[in-house]
């Protein structure tokens, strides 16, 4: 199988900014000096992380994430909506000037599933270029679902002699068997992945087809069994991990955020106490329980949801209770990030910033 984790092109800044000095490897002079960019354009969010190498990994110096659902309405149509890309791109305008304010040096910017969905996908590509002066790329499942696991393996229990790694998306949802680091010692971890898949399902699409304002235990039920069936080939080949010692599931997306947020109980979203949070199996079925129980508005009076997920979260939280169904799991670790941390660690990677002498 081709590692097509590092596959998503680099990106040039153009159209009225300053262009990228280098938007392929950087040499050992200039990365010593150079600052990244990591731009996720999903179903529903457009998230940009600003990051310069340190001597251990990166030291994020600016960020942005605005929900946008690009995807909205593809459930039950091919195209993206006029509305939806004005949405969109007025959010790449505002991820544009920062990267060029921070004098950004080497970029990949990538879209997933509803620019692959889309029939008009190629074409707001080539909009997004020309009006916004970014080269966003298509990338495929696999490179998404290798992206994801780059991403957040080191929360990975180095115990485990096998952990599930999941990203439920707007769109779709990745999902990765792993043998652990013991192992297999690599640096890379996606060449410890021994099977993947990406399952056609998101939370987007999934309340659109369902209901996502109130929803019943009898429709929650419905949504978990349709997710499922999609995962059930994936669980099949990957029956044996949740069998192997120190076996635990890993998770990242807004969905495992929020379960963590409700879990403590927090009273605004803080990431340095959700990023890294282990939760034992029951605690995750009490969070998942609480949120059944609430209505549309108060879930989107929540601080840790918001009005612009309050719809969303359930179809999220559906999607969880299939994997654990499927992979059984005393512990669910979670991870506040993603594919935005796993490209820009494979640029720092391509370039060597983590050799001797390469970090300032």
């Amino acid at each position: 199988m081709r590692d097509e984790s590092a596959a998503a092109a680099p990106s040039r800044i153009q159209t009225g900014a300053a262009p990228l000095q280098h938007p392929g490897p950087l040499s050992g002079r200039e990365r010593r000096r150079a600052t990244y960019a990591a731009l996720d354009l999903g179903t529903n969010n457009c998230r940009l992380l600003i990051a310069e190498p340190t001597f251990s990994g990166f030291r994020v110096i600016d960020a942005f994430s605005r929900i946008v659902r690009l995807g909205e309405g593809l459930g039950t149509s091919d195209r993206l909506s006029e509305a939806a890309i004005e949405r969109t791109v007025e959010a790449l305008r505002i991820c544009r000037t920062k990267m060029q304010t921070r004098g950004v040096q080497r970029a990949k910017v990538i879209a997933t599933e509803a620019c692959r969905l889309a029939v008009n996908g190629a074409a707001f590509v080539d909009r997004v270029r020309r009006g916004v002066g970014l080269d966003l790329e298509i990338v495929d499942r696999q490179t998404e679902a290798y992206l994801a696991v780059t991403g957040c393996a080191a929360l990975a229990d180095p115990l485990a002699e096998s952990v599930v790694i999941f990203d439920i998306g707007g769109g779709s949802t990745e999902i990765a068997w792993l043998d652990g680091a013991a192992a297999n010692p690599s640096t890379d971890p996606t060449l410890r992945i021994r099977a993947w898949d990406s399952l056609p399902v998101g939370v987007v699409t999934l309340a659109e087809r369902h209901g996502g304002a109130e929803v019943t235990r009898r429709m929650f039920e419905g949504m978990v069994e349709e997710v499922a069936e999609k995962l059930s080939a994936f669980a099949l080949r990957a029956a044996a991990a949740a069998t192997a010692p120190h076996f635990h599931l890993l998770g990242t997306s807004g969905t495992v955020t929020t379960i963590a947020a409700m879990h403590l109980r927090l009273a605004r979203y803080e990431r340095r106490r959700v990023d890294g949070l282990w939760m034992q199996d029951d605690e995750v079925t009490t969070a998942i329980d609480d949120l059944l129980d609430t209505r549309l508005e108060q879930r989107a009076d929540n601080p840790c949801i918001g009005r612009d997920r309050a719809d969303l979260v359930l179809a999220g939280c559906a999607i969880l209770e299939a994997i654990r169904r499927a992979f059984p799991s005393e512990r669910l670790r979670i991870a506040d990030r993603g594919l935005r941390e796993g490209l820009l660690m494979n640029m720092m990677r391509e370039d060597g910033v983590w050799n001797r002498k390469a970090v300032r």
